[in-house]
């Protein structure tokens, strides 16, 4: 009986390592993605000739292709637009924003 439950403490370790690494994986991609959705539109709003409107469009954009999607409004494009204008320039941030959760960056 004993024998049992240390192999199913070895297994919960086991399940419980793989999902924490699972959720710091996909952290990891989000904050990315942010990171290449913030970085397109610091660029492209400087090109832009609707100033503001700009990015009025690509949420309405975004939201038309992807119905239920969250995050993608226009509060949310311009902070993923200021994490990467906050982060850009310093060559040693910049590697490890992933590795911070996205909420943390968000305090700011």
């Amino acid at each position: 009986m004993d024998n049992e439950v240390i192999l199913a403490g070895k297994l919960i370790e086991i399940i419980e390592g793989s999902r924490k690494n699972a959720l710091r994986k996909v952290n990891e991609e989000l904050i990315r993605m942010y990171w290449l959705v913030g970085e397109y539109l610091s660029v492209e709003s400087k090109n832009a000739a609707f100033g503001d409107k700009y990015i009025d469009a690509i949420a309405k954009e975004i939201r038309d292709v992807f119905p239920g999607i969250k995050g993608f409004n226009r509060r949310g494009l311009y902070r993923m637009k200021q994490f990467y204008e906050l982060y850009k320039d310093n060559p040693t941030v910049s590697p490890l924003v992933t590795q911070i959760s996205w909420t943390n960056h968000c305090k700011r």
